[in-house]
């Protein structure tokens, strides 16, 4: 599935029933999830998805959760906060 113009990718964490793996992944990749890590022994995985399909992505069966990635900073060891 192409992305829609003006819809930018976001990281995601998805949370899937370990036991329908496979099927949810594959279901996840048709509405438009690019995989970027697999932790199928812990039934989660993290990818990319363009905004606005995320509540296609939470619609596919076998989906728990999906939460955004969240990047955190912090600064160098030594440095002095601002």
């Amino acid at each position: 599935m192409s992305q829609a113009p003006g819809s930018a990718p976001v990281g995601v964490v998805v949370a899937v029933d370990p036991d329908r793996y496979a099927q949810t992944v594959d279901a996840m990749r048709r509405v438009g999830l690019a995989v970027t890590g697999e932790q199928p022994v812990l039934g989660s995985l993290s990818g990319t998805i363009a905004e606005d399909l995320i509540p296609l992505l939470t619609a596919v069966e076998g989906v728990e959760s999906v939460d955004r990635e969240r990047i955190v900073r912090l600064p160098p060891p030594g440095s002095t906060p601002r």
